[in-house]
Parts: structure tokens; sequence; C-alpha cells
């Protein structure tokens, strides 16, 4: 276990300080400099050695620094030329003296550099007073309410409890810690003190909770909204939601109602206080969690055609293992219908006594009764979804057992049963929220001039196809199977309305011919053939047309395709096996969330609107689409457990995370954190990932935690989540098991912003482009669709687009100089630099330098007398995006 001590007051930044670090002093021209920084004992200057310079010079004065910055945000950082190297988290600046001088120091992990940052900001708030703040807040709130909880246990004020009561007692507050490291905790101290037996005493107690139950990167992160307290008060809390959360129309009342929630002490609920413990209760609360609320309810427009949506799909549902041997069985389809899924398989068979069966034909699979499944899908299949059920059939039976299928149907599933035949005048299918409650039967129909009671149509058949090719390296176009047909008797067909199941040809001639009522079926295969060879076609097609998708009938293991190779040609129905799990189901489970679970996604406008056009095979940005830059730091875990399947090691584990990027091929990518050693209760890894996002609606974040010394299995956890659903600001990260079961008490720490494109990059390179101008803007460019009245009205057009392209670069430079002058990266938002540069607007006698007039269209800044050439440089930059858009709207 480690022993180092965790930080958990000003106190011990201060004392940490006093003591001293090696830091790294950072130069202009790549000079890096090791020097060991320490803090006056009387806390009056700050210092390092070894140094060329006098002893007396080689030191700052506390009262003569500014400001205290984090990350790479000064000149010198900027222009060094091994900053890429340096890591943002420990790196920090102190800006001292009348001219603003930066110290760049590089800290060796971001646990030192918090450490310095916090105990200068406290040294810089306080002054000559940080003594006395400091004994103040060693009686402060949390130890007041820790000291209380001890006295709840000693009902007979012993002055001492036993070790089971303190242990549990821990335990209560923190769920997710060990019996064995809480009791641990007790006899290391016990032994550090020669105490003899096992009772603990208050101040044992309240020492022990402070350091298992204080997250320091929590710590860290409530001091720098508290202006230096130990606790928020309702305006820093306010600031907080506003500045980092992102949470919009904040007030005193909403801040003051959180602390009433998540405050544990009475003291805090009564003055409006959020302790240490109360943050991180909100923090790690379902408030805090990175997917947004919003989207847990059906959120997205559902009036659209039904073509125009991705449909949660299972294939082969009565399987409960692999598609050869494997069992049959109801509760596949219990399963399936529960978590949403709105496209269910039925592969029918002749069965004995005149009931039709349900199995993998060709295969060893066990086979369930017909009528069993539709009872199970009348009772299940609206209650995870209201909106419509899609019951692929795949019907081998004869026409006895096909009219048995029929009557069971019809009386089970009743006017559920969506049979109302499709208007020939119109273009686009029905739309989920008109066919709420209904069943539609995919299916083989007879044709309108057949005028007996059945007929013959072709044949689909998976299972024949699966069994023809096993044992075959290089699979073909199913098409050159020999196309077989089955009598169909009307009764069945009749049933059949807005899903008609047809044989695809090729894309011109379903441009030509296919009725917006047919569906196609492609083999995994054959629609990766088309994906990569007509990926413009096939998303056109699938404009109009649903296009089923199954998986190759060499995956006899049942194992699945990756989903996001169809979705990203706009196939809706990409039929997964429920019963596998893996990364591909992760992926399945993990889009679906974006539309309360309901099994319907709307698809991006780019792959509705017939007059856009897009490639599903992209490796750049797409037209008419703003690419948005990720930016991800992974700051802690908590409570990782070992490896299911690593029974061989011990109960220690060595995390790492994956971070993953899943999308149209531009936008796949994937890093990783360090590994952390022999810690899986509480890592820090403090690593900040940024990835550019071109088309956002059609791409997932995927969050993977492995063990780096494993034995058999190195899984952990992970968590799935939609581009469009991650909340920005600090959020904890869910963990769930390979089955996606969430883990009791196990997340992530992380903290989440997304730019424009345009705001983000390497300094030195952003710097390039804007001094290129507008020869290196990427401008719109229309398409020549050869018809003179349309080409030319839009020709007209392309003037005013570049005016407006000019605009929003030179606006989004501006801000970007604005964000670097304030000391932050290109990540912050305004609020935050106001917060950041407000400071500097005080005099020495703390009259303002610079007023902020909020009387005009746009918030204006106006200097107060003279004042500083850097603070004018500031003001003049914030200007310049609103004295461009002024001149815009003139």
């Amino acid at each position: 276990m480690p022993t180092e001590k965790k930080i958990s007051s000003a106190s011990d930044c201060i004392n940490s300080m006093v003591e001293g670090s090696e830091l790294k002093k950072v130069r202009s021209n790549s000079r890096i400099y090791h020097r060991y920084f320490l803090l006056d004992a009387d806390m009056q200057s700050l210092r390092w050695e070894p140094s060329k310079k006098d002893s007396e010079k080689a030191k700052i004065d506390i009262k003569s620094i500014k400001e205290v910055r984090t990350g790479k945000n000064t000149d010198i950082f900027r222009s060094n030329g091994i900053s890429d190297q340096i890591s943002e988290d420990c790196a920090f600046s102190v800006i001292y003296g009348e001219n603003y001088e930066s110290l760049d120091l590089v800290a060796n992990s971001a646990d030192v550099a918090n450490i310095w940052v916090t105990g200068l900001r406290y040294l810089i708030s306080y002054g000559k007073h940080t003594l006395d703040m400091l004994e103040s807040s060693q009686d402060n709130m949390r130890t007041s309410w820790v000291s209380q909880m001890f006295s709840e246990i000693d009902v007979d004020n012993l002055g001492h409890i036993t070790l089971c009561n303190a242990v549990q007692c821990i335990r209560n507050l923190n769920p997710g810690l060990k019996t064995s490291k809480i009791e641990l905790k007790f006899k290391e101290l016990h032994k550090s003190k020669d105490k003899a037996g096992t009772d603990v005493r208050r101040e044992e107690f309240v020492e022990v909770f402070h350091e298992l139950c204080t997250r320091p990167e929590i710590y860290f992160l409530l001091v720098q909204f508290s202006s230096n307290k130990e606790f928020l008060d309702t305006k820093d809390l306010m600031m907080f939601l506003e500045a980092e959360q992102g949470v919009a129309h904040i007030n005193e009342e909403i801040s003051l109602a959180i602390i009433h929630k998540y405050e544990p002490s009475k003291e805090g609920q009564e003055k409006g206080w959020l302790s240490i413990d109360g943050f991180t209760n909100y923090l790690m609360s379902p408030d805090c969690y990175i997917f947004d609320p919003e989207h847990k309810k059906v959120c997205q427009d559902m009036k659209q055609p039904l073509s125009h949506y991705f449909i949660n799909s299972s294939h082969n549902t009565y399987l409960i293992e692999d598609q050869f041997r494997g069992p049959s069985d109801i509760t596949g389809y219990i399963r399936a219908l529960k978590m949403g899924c709105r496209s269910v398989e039925l592969d029918v068979w002749d069965g004995p006594d005149n009931e039709p069966v349900i199995y993998t034909g060709h295969t060893m699979t066990s086979q369930i009764v017909f009528r069993s499944v539709i009872d199970i899908i009348n009772k299940y299949a609206f209650l995870a979804s209201e909106y419509p059920l899609i019951l692929c059939l795949e019907n081998h039976c004869s026409i006895k057992q096909q009219k048995v299928m029929v009557q069971h149907m019809k009386k089970i599933l009743g006017d559920k049963l969506y049979t109302t035949s499709p208007n020939v005048e119109e273009s686009y299918l029905p739309s989920p929220d008109v066919l709420k409650g209904k069943i539609l039967i995919k299916a083989k129909k007879l044709s309108s001039n057949c005028s007996g009671v059945e007929g013959d149509v072709t044949d689909e058949d998976e299972g024949a196809e699966m069994s023809q090719r096993v044992g075959k390296e290089n699979v073909e176009q199913p098409n050159n199977v020999a196309v077989k047909r089955f009598q169909l008797c009307k009764e069945l067909s009749e049933l059949v309305s807005i899903c008609k199941s047809v044989q695809f040809k090729e894309f011109q001639v379903s441009f030509q011919v296919q009725k917006y009522w047919e569906v196609c079926s492609f083999n995994e295969v054959l629609a990766s053939k088309y994906a990569n060879e007509n990926p413009g076609d096939f998303v056109n097609y699938n404009k109009r047309f649903l296009a089923r998708v199954f998986p190759s009938p060499m995956r006899i293991d049942s194992s699945n395709m990756n989903p996001q190779d169809f979705w990203k040609c706009g196939c809706q129905i990409v039929a997964m096996n429920f019963q596998t799990p893996g990364l591909m189901m992760d992926l399945n489970i993990g889009w679906f969330r974006q539309n309360g679970n309901c099994g319907y996604v709307l698809r991006p406008a780019i792959m509705r609107e017939e007059v856009s056009f897009f490639s599903a095979n992209t490796k750049d940005s797409v037209p008419g689409v703003s690419p948005q830059l990720l930016h991800i730091k992974i700051i802690s875990g908590q409570n990782f457990p070992k490896p299911k399947g690593s029974g061989a090691k011990g109960d220690v584990v060595d995390p790492y995370v994956y971070i993953e990027i899943h999308g149209i091929p531009a936008d796949c990518a994937e890093q990783r954190t360090k590994t952390v050693h022999q810690n899986g209760d509480a890592p820090i890894f403090d690593e900040s990932f940024e990835f550019q996002i071109n088309l956002p609606e059609l791409a997932m974040v995927r969050f993977v935690v492995l063990d780096d010394d494993y034995i058999g299995d190195e899984f952990i956890g992970q968590y799935t989540i939609p581009f469009e659903c991650l909340q920005t600001g600090y959020r904890h990260v869910p963990l769930q098991s390979l089955t996606g079961e969430v883990l009791a008490h196990a997340s992530l720490f992380v903290h989440v912003a997304i730019t424009n494109r345009r705001g983000g990059g390497k300094p030195h390179k952003r710097g390039l482009s804007v001094r290129k101008g507008k020869k290196s803007r990427e401008y719109a460019s229309l398409r020549t669709l050869w018809i003179k009245t349309v080409d030319e009205v839009f020709k007209n057009a392309q003037p005013p687009i570049r005016d407006a392209t000019d605009l929003r670069e030179n606006m989004q430079n501006a801000v970007v100089s604005f964000k670097e002058l304030c000391g932050l990266s290109s990540v912050a938002n305004l609020m935050q630099c106001m917060l950041a540069v407000s400071p500097r607007f005080l005099g020495p006698d703390n009259t303002p330098l610079v007023v902020l007039n909020l009387s005009e269209q746009y918030p204006t800044m106006e200097l107060q007398g003279i004042v500083p050439e850097v603070l004018k440089k500031i003001v003049t930059t914030y200007d310049m995006p609103w004295n461009s858009m002024n001149t815009c709207t003139a």
C-alpha cells in the first residue's frame, strides 16, 4: 500500500512547500534547468538552488506574485522548442513583478504541481495572515462533523470506540473502500504510535478519515473555486457550475439546493457551505455523470420517415449462445426487447403436431415453439419503447403451418399488427411517431397480381447460406447462391405491409424501380463490399429505403460485426448477436442510449437530406459539418476491481485507460494513459488527450480500463457514450462489466471540453495559419448540378459565404489570442477567461483599472486611467472579435 500522505488541506500544501521539491525551470530556446525550490519558513519568499545568482536574487517575494497559472500558458512555454514533450498537467507559471515576468516550472507529477499552485495561491490571498488562517482551519467544519460522528458512536462517552465500529462507520460514508484497507490504516497508525490494543480514539478516527476519504484531486479543485477557503459558498458553487459544468441559468437558489442535498454536516447546510465531503458527494452523484440526462428520454424528432433512423436490431434473437450448436430460448427475446431492441428475428420451420418452431435451420441448435415466442413478444414488445417493433420473419414452413402462424399472430398480437397497405402516391415510409405501438412484419409478399390463395416467391435463407459456406475461406456475394423458390400463403402475405422483403440487385436499378416499402437484406460481406466500393451510392440508397445487414455466415461462434462500418453508410437495421458481449455490443448499446433507449436514433442530417452528398469512407473533414476538438483529461480512477479471469493474481491491479473514438474513418483513433502501479483503489492518471471529431453526430467515445499486470484477463471495465451525449466539465464515468452490468463504486474522474477546430491546435501551427491568411482557409464549395437556373442562383451565394467564413475565422483567432493573454488554453471558455483576468483589473488600493460596460449590445472593457501595457493588450484583444461583429452587422 502506498505510504505517502494525502494532501487534504492548505496546511499540507504549505508544509510540503517548506520541505521543498525538485522542479524543472523552463527558459526560452529549449533550455531547462533542474532546481530545488522551497518556501522560506517565514513564508515570505520562494527560493531555488543551486543558482549562479546571488542567493538573495534567486528568490521571489510572495507579495510580488501577481498570479499563478496552470498549464503551458505563457510565451516562454509556447515558444520553447520542447514544449510538446512537457505535460500540460505538470506545468505551471508564477507571474510576478510590475512587468509581469514569468517563472515557468514543471513538476515531476501533476500532484506536486497542484501542491505548489494551491499553496502559492493561498499565500497570495492571505499574505502575512497565512499562519492565522492555517491555525483557524485546523478546527474546521469538516473536522467538527467527523468528531460529531465519533460522538454518536461513543454513546457512553468513553473517548474511544471499537475498531469494528470505526471501520463500519468509515465504510458507510465511503462504500467503495475495502474493509481490509481501513483496518490496515488503523493498525499502521497504532504501530507508528507504539499503541497497544485496537480501540480507536477520536483523534485517530479523524486522522484516518481524512487520510482515506480525501481525494486530493477534488480538494485542489475545491480550493481553486473557493478563493482559497476550505469550502465553497453559494457564489463559489455558482461560479463552478457556470464556468466549468456549463450549467445555464444558474442562481443562488439552485446552488443552495445542491448544498442542502449533498453537504453531510448540519453546519454546512445551515451556513450554505459545501465542504470537501459535500463537494465529493456532488461530483460523484448522477448529477455529474458524463452522460447528458437530456438524452435519458426521447429527445429527437420522431416524425421523420422510418428510413431516417438507425434501428436497434437483433440477429438470431432466439439464440442464447452460438448459432451453430447453441440452445434456442425465449429468454433471448425477453433480453433483447428489455434492452430496447426494435427488430427481432424469427427463423420459422415446420414443427411436430402442426406447431411451427423456431431455430437456425441446417444446424444443431435446439427448437422453441413459434406460439410461445409470439406470446413473449406480445408481452414485452412495448415495455422498453412505444415505437414500432419489426419482426423479421424468415419463413421455411409448409402452407399448412404458415396458416397456423397467421392464426397465432392474429389471435395473440391482434390490432398491434400493422397491415395498412402503403400509399403508392407517397415517397417515404411513415414515421416512428405514426407507428407507435405497432408491430411490422418484414417478410416475403406475393405480387399484387396473384389471384390465388397461395403463390411462389424467392427464398432468403441465411441458414442455408451458412451451411454452404462453413469451411470456405473466400466468401463471395451471396447472390451467387442458387435462387430457390417456395410457396407462400396469401393470408401470411397480407400481414406484410411496409416491410416487404425483396432481393437487392444494384443501386441504379433500385433507384429506378424499388418501392419505398421494399426492404433488402445484405450479408455483412456484401454490405462491406458496397461500403468500400460504392459509399456515396449506399448512403443515397438508405435515404429512402430500409437496409438490413446481418452477420456473415462464417461467424458460427456468433461473434459480432462492427455496426459502425454500416451505420456510416446509413444502414438502419444492423442486426447484432445480443448474446455475445464485447466491443461491438458495447458500441451498439452505447449508441442507442442517446434517444431515451427507445431503439430509434435519428441519422445525421447529411444522411437524410436529398441534396446532400456524403461518402462513408471520407478520411477528412465533412463538407458542411464543423469539426470539433474533443479534449479529455483522465484525472483519476476509483475502486477498480481486479479482472474476473485473473484468479492467479493478488488483489492489486496495475490499471491504465484507453480512450477510443469510433465513427467515420477520419475520426477513428485511440490513445492510452500511463500505467499506475499497485493501485486500483485510487489511481491518479492526470493525463490530457485531444481528438478531432469530423462528424460528431456519428462519433462515439469508449473508455476502457485494463490491467497491465494480468494473468488470463486484462479487462477491468468500460463505458461507451455517443459524442452528442457528452457533458462537459468535471464528470464521473460509471464503469460497466464485459456483460454491461454497472460495477459497484467503480468509476473514472475526467474533465471534458469541446471546442471548435479552428480555436485549437498547436499554438505555433495555429499562428502560421493565421499569417497565411485567406489562402489557407477552407471555404465552402458548391457542387455543380448542371441545372442552369439552380447553378446561377447558388453562384451568387458564394461571395457572402466566403465573407462569412472570413468573419468567423477572424473572430475565432481573436478569441484564441484573448485566451492566451488571459493565461488559459484554447479549451477555456470566456467565463473562465473573465475569472482569470479579473484580479489583474484591481489596482494596489483595490480601485478598478478596467471596468466592464454591460449596457452595449456586446460587453466592452473600459480603461480607467493609466494602466500597465499588459492590461492594455488584453483589453485591445478582447475588443477585436466584438468589433468584427459590429462591422458585420453595420
